[in-house]
């Protein structure tokens, strides 16, 4: 594991409440959670008792910190032992490395992605994070990218019959904002690419996961289950 040292890194943010709101774009529906950069945002995989797995078991370890979850979803792919596929960056220490090259399945659908927690949210193409090698407090790479730059991933497929429910993230151009969404029905990845794009206005825009999308959102009374998950993104506020 590598300790990234840059001191905003260890800075702490205020806590304030994301927003979460269903909405509906082109006849199917999704479920998102803005996130602005005062939001105490934070990646979760494992704690002293190893990986979470769920939203319920990482209730119970922040509900010792008189903290709880204001909102979270899953946060990319994972082997079978829960650990993250490619890169993954908690706290400022790298727990897994970068992964550059193709490969099958959604993750290896280049160009994928890094989403990145620092001084501002980022999602970047897997090879320029290289490139830059930015400073993260919190990173976790999936695949693939959904919009780069504005523009479509080239191998997204307008008339693909490939539809699953899907969950993702996009960035605002000035990277204040972090939109998260899960579509509530089945959808491909180019109507979920540009319901980032064209309903959301939001330039760059990363894939999750598919089928196992899971989201907590308790203002909207919403806690999904299923099986145990990896990697988790979520906010994190004073326990009410």
């Amino acid at each position: 594991m590598r300790l990234l040292t840059l001191a905003f890194l260890l800075a702490p943010v205020a806590a304030e409440a994301s927003e979460c709101r269903d909405t509906s774009f082109e006849g199917a529906s999704y479920t998102l959670c803005e996130v602005s950069l005062g939001e105490d945002l934070r990646l979760f995989q494992s704690g002293p008792d190893g990986a979470y797995g769920s939203f319920r078991r990482l209730n119970e370890t922040l509900e010792a910190e008189g903290k709880t979850l204001g909102f979270a979803m899953n946060a990319g792919m994972y082997h079978r032992d829960l650990a993250p596929v490619g890169l993954y960056v908690e706290d400022g220490v790298e727990v897994s490395r970068l992964v550059t090259r193709d490969g099958p399945g959604n993750f290896g659908l280049l160009p994928n992605g890094v989403f990145c927690i620092g001084d501002t949210f980022r999602v970047i193409e897997s090879r320029t994070f290289k490139a830059e090698s930015p400073a993260c407090r919190f990173a976790t790479q999936s695949g693939p990218m959904l919009v780069i730059g504005g523009e479509l991933h080239p191998k997204l497929l307008p008339g693909s019959d490939s539809l699953y429910v899907r969950n993702g993230v996009g960035v605002s151009g000035d990277g204040a904002r972090a939109v998260f969404a899960v579509s509530n029905d089945a959808v491909n990845f180019h109507s979920f690419a540009r319901f980032f794009r064209d309903a959301l206005g939001l330039p760059d825009a990363l894939y999750f996961d598919g089928n196992i999308s899971r989201l907590y959102a308790p203002s909207l009374g919403r806690h999904d289950g299923g099986f145990p998950m990896g990697p988790i993104v979520g906010t994190v506020v004073p326990k009410g």
